[in-house]
């Protein structure tokens, strides 16, 4: 018999103890027998006989029950159990349950069987009522919102070492909350923590100094806390002028049959001050208009993403020589910090533009200019105002393509936008438009197709258009679409809005540019100026889901003079704002009065550029959205997470012959018509891989020469993705390799050099240590490696993760900027995860600049450090590949089938 359970409700719990027991009914005579407990290979729809393959012995019993009062003394049904034996080494139910709970296997197969199968009389039969019982205690995270308190400020600061935090008091307060591995609140228990903090100085309290460790602190320093507790503490007695760091990390407690221990999650990453008495204290902040500071039970919020809040920053009473100011508002994605001189009285006047709704912090420091240790203008500590900004202004128009599918007659996208008039989108010409299942917003959703269906250009004019005019050209106003372009042999557009000569704006591709673009003419007259606002990367790739922005902002005012347009891809500004008077000095503002077209655009009195492909997620606003608002739409969130696509999808486990093929369209029917994104299958290499298995069909690699290929890429690496492989590890293969040696799961190469854009990998890091790594890389227009974001999992590859299948996932969130340890900025993190759970590392894996993959998609084998090879020893099961960035809810609900 077989039994199979999955991690959910063991998932962030670290297993103490694990009991399994099944319910015995039947034994063949009265006589004990011996019963084994195996752990197997998973089962599946493909297993056969005689059975998935036997891994390792869990336990085993000499029982008999059953048979009632046919035996004597009386044998009834009774409940058998396994628990590990201390005295037989080879019984490892419980570290096996603990690697199951930790995500480093996708399922637990156990096997109840007779030692001696030939033997009739040993055999036995049981309920499928089996029981698995597990004592655990919490797993702790790494700790949240770590920082030190400055001032008169309530919100922990976390800085760089090349900007560190001033504090103007010699025992400054640090803060950190602790985490549990499992979402506060989902269980009946919170575990038992503490924060450990730990803080160094600088030999030299500059940055270039060695580092050695001057306090450590516990909080609670008795007893301990639940998860989501925040703990701060004073340090003692530092020395004024010095150059500190500190980092802390969650302790979790447990006491279970007579015997206690502790856990400890990895350390947050460190923050550093700088404390410096006679620096300037924190200023004041006043708010004229229209936002008020936040209060204990009085929080009204004003005003709107984009309005300018009026302040003025005074300097503190104790001090007469400030000279400047900066400010941030700490929730802002981009972190950007601004500076203003103050005035010959100390005081500035500062509009601060908040650039999205609920609750902000602006945060301000004042300088007198003079330097610090190292040369730089020193900052006070800052002062903090909490302001609740207002709702923006709702779309006037937006079309989610989700009204019918595939063969509908329905002609009509609704739109469900918020503000003004509705303006539905109507589909034309119905040989070349219809409704496709690859739709921007995952399983279930549907986009607009267009064209891409009909092989002759004569035939490629189907488009769609508004029954009216959702937003004024004339005045400032925003268009947001996701495009899914399939040629780029002419031009492609995306949204234009027609006049009697041409389009006041079009969204589209150029194949002059080889770019993306975001245009206003000049007039709406014969021979006008094109203004253009160009992508900064050539060459987009094909078959791809791209968020595209075009603003048009008149800057709230009738001068023409600043009127400005900017193009924005995957959430970034590409280039600077262009300002159209310059590139056109006939430019004046003009309306296309008549509607907006989906797939087309008027060019000399004429229509053409006709889109191929997809369009899905048209959005119109009439007003420029900010940019942190623009960053929030390309999340395309629903119901409050982001939304994802599979766009690429492997399975060997359908496979068979040279190939693996793509999951079937419908997974059960594997004749349907196929993955609808047809990447085409994936070729296996001339020797070293095989598809076959002694249960189940998977991909078969021997570490040596075997890989399998298919063209890519398949996502638009600028933006947001996810890379999720399902692959069992051959350990006898591994073993030979040398120290460094790195197992390519998968990966996409870069356009030149020998490198992978993304991969995910298991390298040997030691003498029988091996870890699962996954990273992005970027290169030169030469091939050399201009940057890299690498991040690791947290513990080294156990011996249970060994000859057993493990979804290993990598995430790459565009939407996340941040300064890195020496303040320099990061496009975006890299996450990875084993099974449901995300490695934490100290430090965020952050790209410096964004890098498109092109050429081959390959598993087991990829390219690193100038050199293709890298062969992966082991099986692979899956491969899948998404648009969007998963949150650690959706890895679970998505990849790591933690239900069973």
């Amino acid at each position: 018999m077989y039994f199979e359970f999955g991690p959910s409700k063991l998932a962030g719990k670290h297993v103490l103890d694990a009991t399994f027991r099944a319910y015995e009914t039947w034994s063949y005579n009265c006589s004990p027998h011996w019963l084994d407990l195996e752990r197997t290979d998973n089962i599946s729809e493909g297993t056969r006989w005689p059975g998935p393959k036997q891994l390792n012995q869990m336990g085993d019993r000499y029982v008999s029950a059953g048979r009632g009062d046919l035996c004597s003394p009386e044998q009834p049904n009774s409940w058998i159990e396994f628990n590990d034996n201390p005295d037989e080494k080879d019984e490892n139910l419980t570290s096996t349950v603990r690697a199951l709970a930790s995500g480093k296997m996708s399922r637990l197969t156990l096997m109840l069987r007779a030692k001696d199968e030939g033997d009739p009389r040993a055999w036995k039969r049981f309920d499928k009522n089996a029981e698995l019982k597990v004592w655990y205690m919490h797993k702790p995270g790494v700790p949240t919102s770590v920082g030190a308190i400055p001032g008169t400020g309530n919100k922990a600061q976390c800085r760089p070492a090349k900007d560190p935090l001033t504090v103007t008091v010699d025992t400054p307060k640090v803060q950190a909350r602790v985490q549990t591995k499992v979402e506060q609140h989902q269980g009946e228990e919170e575990g038992s923590l503490q924060a450990e903090f730990v803080m160094q100085r600088s030999s030299t309290d500059t940055t270039s100094g060695s580092w050695s460790e001057v306090w450590k602190d516990y909080e609670p320093d008795s007893g301990w806390s639940p998860d989501g507790t925040t703990e701060d503490t004073t340090t003692t007695k530092r020395a004024d002028g010095g150059l500190y760091r500190f980092k802390a990390r969650t302790q979790s407690h447990w006491v279970y049959n007579g015997k206690k221990g502790d856990l400890f999650s990895p350390y947050s990453k460190w923050c550093y001050l700088r404390i410096d008495s006679t620096a300037p204290k924190e200023p004041t902040i006043e708010s004229h208009r229209p936002y008020t500071e936040c209060v204990a039970n009085d929080c009204v919020a004003n005003g709107h993403p984009g309005a300018n809040g009026s302040f003025t920053f005074k300097p503190n009473r104790a001090d007469k020589d400030v000279k400047q100011y900066r400010w941030r508002l700490l929730t802002s994605e981009a972190d950007a910090t601004q500076t203003r001189p103050a005035r010959p009285d100390g005081t500035a006047p500062v509009a601060v533009r908040p650039g999205l709704a609920g609750t902000q912090t602006l945060s301000v420091e004042a300088s007198d200019l003079k330097l610090d240790k190292e040369g730089r203008v020193r900052w006070g500590p800052p002062a903090e105002f909490v302001f609740k900004v207002g709702l923006a202004e709702g779309s006037t128009g937006r079309w989610r393509f989700d009204d019918a599918g595939p063969g509908s007659s329905k002609l009509t996208a609704n739109d469900t936008g918020q503000v003004g008039a509705r303006h539905d989108v109507i589909l034309r010409e119905e040989a070349a438009t219809g409704w496709s299942t690859m739709g921007r917003r995952g399983a279930g959703d549907y986009s607009l197709r267009l064209n891409d269906n009909l092989g002759d250009a004569d035939k490629q004019v189907g488009y769609a258009s508004t029954d009216g005019v959702p937003v004024n050209s004339q005045d400032s106003f925003t268009v947001s679409a996701w495009t899914y372009l399939t040629d780029a042999s002419v031009n492609r557009a995306v949204l234009s809005a027609p006049g009697e000569h041409g389009s006041a704006f079009t969204l589209y591709y150029s194949s002059a540019a080889k770019k993306w673009v975001f245009n206003r003419t000049d007039r709406d007259k014969d021979g006008p100026v094109y203004i253009r606002s160009l992508a900064e990367a050539e060459n987009p790739p094909l078959k791809v889901w791209t968020h595209l922005v075009g603003v048009f902002d008149t800057q709230g005012d009738a001068d023409k003079s600043n009127d400005t347009i900017q193009l924005y891809v995957n959430g970034r500004p590409q280039g600077k704002p262009v300002v159209l008077v310059d590139e056109a000095p006939t430019y004046t503002p003009w309306t296309a009065d008549r509607n907006m077209m989906v797939g087309r655009s008027k060019v000399g009195g004429g229509y053409g550029d006709y889109f191929l492909g997809r369009v899905d997620e048209i959005a119109t606003w009439q007003r420029p959205l900010e940019p942190d608002e623009i960053r929030e739409e390309s999340r395309l969130e629903r119901k409050g997470a982001p939304t994802n696509e599979l766009v690429g999808h492997w399975d060997a486990t359908i496979s068979s012959g040279g190939k693996v093929t793509e999951s079937p369209e419908d997974p059960d029917d594997p004749s349907s018509t196929g993955f609808p994104y047809r990447r085409g299958a994936m070729d296996l290499s001339d020797s070293g891989a095989r598809l076959t298995g002694d249960d189940a069909t998977a991909l078969v690699l021997d570490g040596k020469s075997g890989y399998a290929s298919a063209a890519g890429p398949v996502v638009d690496e600028a933006g947001s993705f996810t890379a999720s492989a399902r692959v069992r590890l051959t350990k006898s293969e591994f073993a030979g390799k040398q120290v460094g040696y790195r197992g390519l799961v998968a990966g996409q190469a870069t356009p030149v050099g020998k490198e992978s854009s993304w991969a995910l990998w298991v390298e040997k890091t030691g003498d029988d240590t091996y870890r699962w790594k996954f990273g992005r890389t970027a290169v030169s227009a030469t091939g050399k490696v201009a940057s890299s974001a690498v991040v690791e999992a947290e513990d080294p590859i156990g011996p249970e993760e060994w000859d057993t299948w493990v979804d290993v996932t990598g995430v790459f969130d565009a939407g996340l900027d941040f300064m890195d340890d020496e303040a320099d900025q990061r496009f975006g993190v890299a996450r990875l995860y084993v099974g449901q759970f995300a490695q934490q590392g100290e430090d965020d894996a952050g790209f410096a600049r964004p890098q498109q993959g092109d050429g081959a998609l390959t598993a087991g084998r990829g390219a690193v450090n100038g050199t293709t090879g890298h062969y992966l020893p082991g099986d692979l099961a899956k491969l899948r590949v998404w648009t969007g960035a998963m949150t650690p809810a959706q890895v679970t609900d998505q990849i790591a089938e933690p239900s069973t």
